[in-house]
């Protein structure tokens, strides 16, 4: 049996992996956020951490953005179309809140308020 690091990050943390699985017009950006967490690192160790954390958040970002249609779902979402949106007036509305007056609305026939 070999030993196996606590977390291993496979794949889905190599900056190379995740430069090709990006949109193209989202590549610079996670290059000069990859380039500065890996100079603050080299610079000052305890930073290692932030820039694993980088590398985490780009990992989820291209899987996010290379999701077919998401730059259509982005767009439609600045300008507020392409829906169903929650209201502006119900955007602080506890989430279980909004469960709740979503159920009991749809229970009753009615829209949720």
């Amino acid at each position: 049996m070999s030993a196996q690091p606590a977390e291993p990050h496979g794949a889905g943390h190599d900056p190379d992996d995740i430069h090709r699985r990006l949109p193209e017009h989202h590549r610079e950006r996670f290059l000069t956020d990859y380039r500065a967490a890996m100079v603050a690192a080299a610079h000052e160790t305890w930073r290692y951490r932030e820039l694993q954390q980088v590398l985490k958040l780009w990992h989820l970002r291209a899987a996010l953005y290379s999701r077919p249609g998401h730059d259509q779902r982005a767009e439609d979402a600045r300008a507020g179309t392409g829906g169903p949106w929650l209201p502006a007036d119900r955007l602080a509305t506890p989430y279980a809140e909004v469960t709740l007056a979503d159920a009991l609305a749809r229970h009753a026939g009615g829209r949720p308020g």
